[in-house]
């Protein structure tokens, strides 16, 4: 399974379900994925004025929750390395006039964002794609990228603990999203990779536990009986 944490087999991925990774993403949550994505953002209570940096943004689809009305002082920068995914957040960004936002096309281990820029950092269900050595590295990042005081949110689609809800939602992840993958792709194989990912993630207490380390206040969140998972903290030194 390690090749599937690799980068150019992730980018490639995310390239091919660009088209229709938006509504299956929703299919998959059974419409959960927009309620989690307001909530794990909420979670750090941006303030207007900041700078916030959306890790993984893929299309922008957090962007809404982020973007407050009139602050015209804040500033967005949002990340991604998937070609097609940046070019439909450049449609995305068109719609959010009068919003700063800036969109960079990178890899979140290699990127150009200097030190101690951000207010804020989150990330919206791209956690599941690392291995725990790039969630170490991922959160050496965020701690490089963040003010002192700077507060985090990351979440990602999760297994729940409750058998009958995990045997449902597993068996719905791993045998009836890739036939409508076929539907929208042409493709099983591609949105069979969601269920892979979700079943080797589990849940994210593994990276509450890569994220303990004394430079960082953290907390660990369950949304919907722990279908989706995540983590939000402060940098503290």
């Amino acid at each position: 399974m390690k090749e599937i944490y690799e980068p150019k087999f992730v980018e490639k991925l995310f390239d091919n379900m660009s088209n229709s990774y938006s509504r299956m993403n929703y299919i998959s949550s059974f419409g959960f994925s927009e309620r989690w994505r307001r909530l794990f953002v909420e979670e750090v209570g941006i303030e207007k004025g900041k700078t916030v940096v959306d890790l993984m943004t893929g299309m922008g689809e957090c962007w809404k929750y982020i973007v407050l009305k009139g602050d015209t002082n804040a500033k967005l920068i949002a990340l991604d390395f998937s070609t097609e995914m940046i070019h439909r957040a450049e449609k995305n960004k068109a719609k959010l006039e009068g919003s700063k936002i800036e969109i960079l096309k990178e890899n979140v281990f290699n990127n150009s964002i200097p030190n101690e820029t951000a207010d804020v950092v989150v990330s919206g269900f791209g956690l599941k794609t690392f291995n725990h050595e790039q969630l170490g590295e991922l959160a050496n990042q965020i701690h490089r990228i963040l003010k002192t005081n700077g507060r985090f949110s990351l979440i990602d689609v999760s297994v729940p603990k409750n058998k009958i809800l995990k045997l449902f939602y597993m068996f719905y992840l791993k045998n009836i999203i890739p036939i409508l993958g076929r539907v929208f792709l042409g493709s099983p194989e591609t949105y069979k990779m969601l269920g892979v990912y979700t079943e080797e993630f589990g849940d994210a207490q593994h990276v509450y536990r890569i994220f303990s380390r004394p430079e960082f206040e953290i907390e660990y969140i369950e949304y919907f009986y722990g279908c989706a998972t995540g983590i939000k903290g402060k940098k503290i030194k």
